[in-house]
């Protein structure tokens, strides 16, 4: 089969970044500008489409034609924009993502940062940053450019040379990144999955546009409120100014040294001299809050057909492979715990704001309580929302062979209680509203959700958000939990000890359930069952002295690996440990559950539309047996995992929630 490798530079007046590709080719100036492209290893060959030259026409037939692979670095990007630009469909199975190879073996997914990573001595060309701002973007008018809202090729003649040299280059790069990567292939069922991942981000998923403008338009109103009221509190022109603000609180007293973060506020309320500062204080949190970031991402977002798209990356978290959210984040959307949501969007979308305020609280808490809401179905028909039960238990418990766990999820599922029943040794069945006991199903949850990988007393207060265990309490649960599951604890040494093992030996060591660690061309990887791997690049082992807290520091040995820290989005050396390879393990083996999940969905006609960590939402139509038969498909056995325990539970609604 032929490879076709391709790189576009183009022209938006829409934002690429905040609004994403859909919608910045639905702008009326969008315009490919050049198109590079190079046939397996021939040379690059770069077609200036606005010097009116014409794509050839093999190419043109190629991009058709399913014997030929296309493949290009971010390859959503030229699919969408082609697709729009030729007017014909580019079907994701046709394609092949290199940015997303990359990222399968840990790699960074930026063209350039890949290419440094690999030591290649192709390099991506430095100006393009600088020439992508000149040519592709809207430029400032100013007197010196003559008024002009673009630069053109003939503005910048040396510029535009220079740009047609790095759209050449980029096809360079992506050749010399896939044949790197080439000795580390992605498995066809993975780039089937990305095609589905294509077509669910094709597709999109409905928005509520009515009432995005009004959420947007209820913020603007209460706070021009709050600015208001703070003004006449303090006669200052600009309350929302940190320097005017600490100014006058100096003047009344009370002293901010360090400034005014969110953690402070507790401290300044309580040291507030009078009932003036103190509502000040409370103005300014309420200021600072901030209930529109989503609704303006959805309005920047949303096509012409009030649609958002794109809004998933595949192989997001590329220690995982789990998905990660884009534009819109829907990976951490509120949850909505108010009583009556239809009632609440429907005064929201009619601006009923004051009534609104009246029945449900503060703007901001009611805002960001409908978030969820704004994803609606297709015009006559409702969403099915199915998620997996308890994947992450279920699955640790699975591969360490925790078997009275796994009955639980065999059984009843009452897990918290079940970890609370042998915690305390008291029966299961006292552990019901009422009943003294009940008082353990506290200690049982958090525990249960803190101490699965290895956590200690600072995973547990993390967890007990709604602090209702001692912190004195918290190392005594952390043995408790530990002496409960034996062999979860078990399979943290011994993973740690078989990663170890096969990079100081350049082996491969088994574990359990078809996991194992094997070494391979300076990467460490860990094999799943569902035959894939994870990849650890440039494994290391060495001795190291722990540190722990309120105990003796200890020399072992330590595992390190380079690869992206997903915080600081920057390529380091990273060290880990036993709990963390097994939570690296649940995360991955719960990710290829879904996949499977989304690979039966798409199979049986059904139209997903997003999903969120696992869960799927599907658009459906009005089959009133479809929601039985999706949590029947998602609660089916696994070739690849017997004896794991899944299952599943879902609802219908006319706009998306958390049940």
């Amino acid at each position: 089969m032929r490879i076709l490798q391709i790189d576009i530079e183009t022209y938006s007046s829409i934002d690429l970044l905040k609004s994403g590709v859909h919608r910045y080719v639905e702008a009326s100036d969008f315009e490919i500008l050049l198109f590079a492209y190079a046939w397996d290893d021939e040379p690059v060959q770069v077609v200036d489409l606005t010097d009116m030259e014409d794509v050839p026409g093999d190419v043109l037939a190629a991009l058709a034609d399913p014997a030929v692979t296309k493949t290009a670095f971010n390859a959503a990007f030229e699919r969408t924009c082609l697709t729009k630009w030729f007017g014909q469909p580019m079907p994701a199975e046709q394609w092949q993502c290199t940015s997303v190879w990359a990222l399968t073996l840990g790699l960074p997914g930026s063209l350039d940062g890949a290419a440094d990573v690999l030591k290649l001595d192709a390099k991506k060309d430095a100006k393009g940053k600088a020439l992508i701002k000149y040519f592709s973007v809207p430029c400032k008018p100013t007197k010196a450019n003559g008024g002009r809202e673009r630069n053109l090729p003939h503005h910048a003649p040396e510029k535009w040379a220079d740009y047609v040299a790095y759209n050449r280059q980029d096809v360079v790069v992506e050749r010399e990144v896939r044949r790197k990567l080439a000795r580390f292939p992605v498995r066809a069922r993975e780039w089937e999955l990305w095609a589905i991942d294509q077509r669910i981000n094709d597709r999109g998923v409905r928005l509520d546009r009515e009432l995005i403008h009004q959420a947007i338009a209820c913020d603007e109103q209460y706070g021009a409120r709050l600015i208001a009221e703070a003004q006449e509190l303090t006669g200052l022109d600009n309350p929302n100014s940190l320097a005017q603000l600490k100014g006058w609180l100096a003047e009344r007293g009370l002293e901010t040294p360090n400034g005014m973060a969110k953690d402070q506020m507790p401290a300044l309320l309580d040291a507030a001299p009078d009932d003036e500062t103190r509502r000040m204080l409370e103005l300014r949190q309420e200021m600072s809050k901030t209930s529109v970031d989503k609704y303006n991402a959805m309005a920047r977002t949303i096509c012409a057909d009030d649609r958002a798209r794109g809004l998933l990356q595949f192989c997001g978290a590329n220690r995982t492979w789990r998905w990660a959210g884009r534009l819109i984040q829907v990976q951490n959307l509120p949850q909505n715990k108010i009583p009556d949501l239809a009632l609440a969007r429907e005064l929201l979308r009619a601006g009923e704001f004051e009534l609104l305020e009246l029945l449900f609280g503060p703007p901001p808490f009611v805002l960001s309580q409908l978030i969820r809401t704004a994803f609606v179905p297709s015009e006559g028909r409702r969403f099915i929302v199915d998620d997996f039960a308890a994947i992450e238990g279920r699955v640790i418990s699975w591969i360490a062979d925790e078997e009275w766990k796994l009955e639980v999820f065999r059984t009843h599922g009452r897990i918290y209680e079940a970890t609370a029943s042998r915690m305390f040794g008291v029966p299961l069945e006292t552990i019901v509203k009422g009943h003294d006991n009940y008082k353990y199903r506290p200690f049982g949850k958090v525990a249960e959700l803190a101490c699965g990988f290895q956590g200690g007393a600072g995973a547990l207060e993390a967890m007990d958000s709604k602090r209702e265990i001692d912190p004195e309490e918290y190392p005594r649960l952390v043995r408790q939990w530990r002496d409960a599951n034996p062999n979860i604890r078990k399979l943290w040494y011994a993973a740690e000890e078989a990663a170890i093992e096969a990079v100081r030996t350049k082996s491969t060591v088994k574990l359990k359930h078809g996991i194992q660690y094997r070494y391979a061309g300076g990467i460490l990887f860990a094999d799943l069952p569902s035959g894939r791997s994870l990849a650890y690049v440039q494994p290391e082992v060495k001795m190291e002295t722990i540190r722990p807290k309120d105990k003796e520091p200890f020399q072992k040995e330590c595992l390190s690996f380079w690869g992206m820290d997903q915080v600081k989005k920057k390529w380091e050396k990273q060290r880990t440990y036993g709990g963390r390879l097994v939570e690296n393990l649940v995360q991955a083996i719960a990710r290829d559950c879904l996949a499977e999940t989304l690979l039966r969905l798409d199979r049986a006609g059904l139209e997903i539309v997003m999903h969120v960590h696992d869960e799927v939402v599907i658009d459906a139509d009005s089959d009133d047996g479809l929601l039985e038969r999706v949590t029947a498909l998602m609660g089916e056995p696994i070739d690849w995992a017997p004896g794991l325990p899944l299952a599943a539970a879902g609802f219908e609604c006319e706009f998306y929630q958390k049940d």
